[in-house]
């Protein structure tokens, strides 16, 4: 590729904001595009200039018309999403610039590197690889604040991108595709629905994952082969997907049992229909005539094209599947006789061609599109993606206690932990039925038996884990294997505690211990148990900086528990795009993780907008799920330094401080919920129809109700960034006083775990803007709360200098320019956008309108698209 890289990104953001300037001039006038320009240009030159705010520009935000509000919202949306769309190309052509110049691959190297250097043989390499079991899971957290057809549209400019790099013409078609997104409203009417999020997740999955897939398992097997001499197993699929959309109930009234039925329908549909256009697409191939004995066996011998004779069949079985399917969900009952009911069952006929070309001579026929249809069947299966039931543990309570009062045996609620054990385990080994067929419960209890109920009629092959949200007692997790049993599930599934509070993380590996020692327990796992550690509610509850210590404390601590009881142990990582909820580059957090705890086994969510950023283009997909497969192989098989005792107590001891520093603010100041409510948009974001879940676990809840996301959306879009490092301020500004900077260095070079957060803290940091929390704070809130803002912002900028002393950095960044620079090219974008949200709720607050709220919403989005992340 002969073209400068850094001056194709730039022509690419130029082409595409000239080309939306064209198409909101010819609909509305030149006069206004000349307006949105001289905000523009006034913003670039208020950040040139580095003045807090640039009165030009806040006096031409102030004085714009009501009819010219929502059009310059939208300007500079959309102006921002092309410019996120350029730079994803740009990741796109960067990776093929590497491959045509032929620079190492990272897989290779750290595969040779783990031959030559840690001692680990060809043969464990490869069969570490070939078992590894990496679980993404898709969740519809309400991050994507892109309309699907918007996405479609901003596919559609990719596409356009890759072209122009071939030198095809297609300026007019960009023209047309910016003009298609301009005249379409880019928010939601309503909010989607639980199903039209599995759709989401399914579209992902059919544009873009389905292709990478095969490839990537291609570029594994050839590494593999090029390096060790070995092959990676046709039915290994190191990278496998699972949903939370859909299967997600936890405080989303949304999401019931029906709607879980109909979206596992929803999803094995999908799967029978892809598989369906590809074996029509292999038959098209697969003209040869000369087969094996064993094939010729199963189509007779007089077939004249018996590969096609042999899918044909399989075609057919795929099509009744797909249109029973399709019949059953229409509420019509349907013949499932000829469907095909398990995975072997459709991979069996392809390895068998598989088999016979290899054998008869034509293995670069086989190595196509049939090897890449069987990669396809080993990752995704009839299932398309396994489905996780997500409920909290108190819904699971409130059945055992109308069933105790029932039977006249008192509140289950109310007994003790021993008594709750003793009545599950006796009642999970008896032989009768628990749950009387008198019984009228209540609707609440009904939709947890109903959810129950739809678990045990599914095949293991569509259902992932039961996830417990607030667990902390052996009890939560016994109640819910009692609940499954009663509805006759035939199968052990994995029932899985999810610890999110400090307290609940502290308490998780004494829980599991418990558990373990339980011999009817322990039978029940087969000795693989999976503990879900919850990182957006920790960090709400107790700061970043203690939170991501507990959560390190408690993966330490589980791995031994397994360890010693001879179980298999996978973690499963709740974590969101933001690094206030676990967020940053995902290979990285797993190489900072405890050694020993990432054992070939790993699950961790994808959530919301980074589903699209990760894994929305084939190339970028690709490498994502390389650098996962390279750091949980490298975590495997040569895990990092342990931490040194002595680094475990002053981590206590900092985690100690931070939570200190950021409760003495979140719970004690009585000034910081009045203050939080008007200065950020918190109450204006339940208007935004982002997703199908309610804002707060409780309508009359306070901060602590607030889910984690929109507690982080809100100090996202005034840049004040709050939860990623409040308390962090505190712990390490303590102690560079008691002169411990030279330690604090030390740490960061030395351990993985506490370089991490100090650079995931750096870029957060980077993002936030003293002066833009300012003029919210100016316009919004009152002179006796801005107090408390003022002391926020001092904290901010002390916290940065702490910052810059550990990593001995002039700037902010210093060591990654690239997105150093994506930040500042940004911002005269995302100001006129913070000014018109701050002149927007001011005038909604005071004087409410529904043109108002659009362009209020609109500018949500468009500082969403500019900061790369929501919540």
């Amino acid at each position: 590729m002969s073209i400068n890289l850094h001056e194709a990104l730039r022509d690419d953001v130029r082409m595409l904001g000239d080309s939306l300037g064209r198409t909101i001039e010819q609909d509305l006038g030149e006069g206004f595009l000349a307006r949105v320009e001289q905000i523009r240009h006034l913003a670039k030159e208020g950040r040139s200039a580095e003045k807090p705010v640039h009165d030009e520009l806040l006096a031409a935000i102030e004085s714009l018309q009501k009819d010219e509000v929502l059009p310059l919202a939208r300007a500079f949306t959309q102006f921002l999403n092309l410019a996120n769309i350029a730079e994803e190309h740009h990741r796109v052509r960067r990776q093929l610039d590497a491959d045509e110049q032929n620079e190492p691959d990272d897989l290779a190297e750290l595969i040779q590197q783990l031959h030559t250097q840690c001692g680990q043989s060809a043969q464990q390499i490869a069969e570490t690889l070939s078992q590894m079991q990496i679980d993404l899971v898709l969740t519809a957290h309400p991050t994507e604040v892109n309309r699907r057809t918007l996405i479609q549209k901003y596919d559609a400019i990719t596409d356009c991108l890759k072209r122009l790099d071939r030198n095809e013409p297609v300026n007019e078609r960009l023209d047309q595709l910016i003009a298609q997104i301009w005249h379409t409203d880019e928010i939601r009417r309503q909010r989607p629905t639980p199903v039209d999020e599995a759709k989401w997740g399914f579209a992902v999955i059919e544009n873009s994952l389905w292709n990478a897939i095969p490839r990537f398992c291609k570029r594994l097997d050839q590494t593999l082969q090029t390096t060790l001499g070995y092959r990676l197993p046709l039915d290994s699929s190191p990278v496998r997907f699972s949903s939370w959309m859909g299967g997600d109930r936890d405080g989303n009234p949304n999401v019931t049992a029906k709607v879980t039925a109909e979206v596992l329908q929803l999803s094995r549909w999908m799967a029978a229909d892809l598989f369906a256009q590809d074996i029509d697409e292999l038959r098209k191939e697969l003209s040869m005539y000369r087969a094996t004995p064993e094939l010729l066996e199963q189509v007779g011998e007089q077939a004249a094209e018996p590969y096609r004779a042999l899918l044909g069949g399989l075609r057919n079985r795929l099509e009744a599947t797909r249109s029973g399917i399709a019949a059953q969900l229409s509420g019509e009952t349907a013949d499932t006789s000829q469907w095909i009911s398990n995975d072997q069952e459709l991979l069996e006929p392809l390895l068998l061609c598989h088999r016979s070309l290899t054998e008869c001579g034509m293995a670069n026929i086989a190595a196509g599109l049939l090897e890449d249809i069987i990669r396809r069947v080993s990752c995704f299966g009839l299932a398309l993606v396994k489905i996780d039931i997500r409920q909290n543990a108190d819904r699971h309570i409130e059945v055992f206690d109308e069933l105790t009062h029932f039977y006249q045996l008192g509140s289950y609620a109310s007994w003790s932990e021993s008594n709750k054990q003793d009545f599950l385990l006796r009642e999970l080994q008896s032989r009768r039925p628990l749950i009387p067929h008198q019984w009228q419960p209540s609707a609440a209890v009904q939709e947890v038996l109903d959810t129950c109920q739809v678990v045990a009629e599914t095949t293991p092959d569509s259902l992932g884990s039961y996830v417990i949200s607030m667990a902390s007692k052996p009890s939560d997790v016994l109640a819910v294997i009692l609940l499954l049993k009663e509805m006759g599930i035939g199968w052990n599934m994995r029932v899985v505690p999810l610890f999110e509070t400090l307290n609940d993380l502290e308490g998780g590996p004494d829980c599991i211990a418990a558990l373990l020692n339980i011999d009817w327990y322990k039978a029940y796992t087969e000795n693989r148990q999976e503990v879900m550690i919850g990182y957006s509610d920790s960090a709400k509850d107790a700061g970043q900086l203690a939170a991501a210590w507990g959560q390190y404390r408690a993966q330490q601590a589980l791995t031994r528990v397994c360890q010693q009881e001879g179980v298999h142990l996978t973690l499963f990582h709740g974590r969101g795009g933001t690094v206030g909820r676990g967020g940053g580059p995902s290979h990285t957090a797993i190489l900072s993780q405890p050694p020993g705890s990432v054992a070939g086994a790993l699950r961790v969510t994808e959530q919301g907008e980074m589903i699209r950023f990760k894994f929305g283009v084939p190339e970028i997909a690709i490498r994502n799920m390389e650098l996962y497969t390279g750091a949980v192989l490298q975590a495997t098989l040569c895990p990092g330094r342990p931490a040194e005792d002595s680094w475990c107590q002053y981590m206590d001891d900092l985690a100690g401080a931070g939570l200190r520093g950021y409760r003495s603010v979140i719970r004690e100041d009585p000034q910081f919920v009045p203050y939080f409510r008007s200065t950020t948009p918190e109450q204006e974001l339940a208007k935004l129809p982002l997703g199908s879940r309610p804002a707060k676990r409780r309508v009359d809840g306070g901060v602590e109700s607030l889910r984690a996301i929109p507690w982080i959306f809100a100090w996202t879009q005034i840049r004040l960034m709050l939860p990623a490092w409040l308390g962090s301020d505190t712990a390490l500004g303590e102690a560079i006083e008691r002169g411990e900077l030279v330690r604090l260095q030390q740490l960061y070079r030395d351990w993985a775990f506490f370089r991490t957060n100090i650079d995931m803290l750096e870029m957060v940091l980077a993002k936030s803007d003293a002066s833009i929390a300012t003029y919210y704070e100016k316009r919004l809130t009152s002179d006796e709360l801005g107090v408390l803002g003022a002391s926020l912002r001092d904290r901010l900028k002390y916290c940065v200098g702490l910052i810059k002393q550990i990593k001995q950095e002039a700037q902010l960044l210093s060591g990654n320019p690239i997105i150093r620079q994506s930040i500042e090219v940004r911002n005269p974008y995302l100001d006129p956008l913070h000014f018109l949200q701050v002149e927007l709720l001011y005038r909604d607050r005071n004087q409410p309108d529904q043109c108002l709220e659009q362009a209020l919403m609109v500018t949500m989005a468009g500082i969403s698209a500019g900061m790369r992340n929501t919540g």
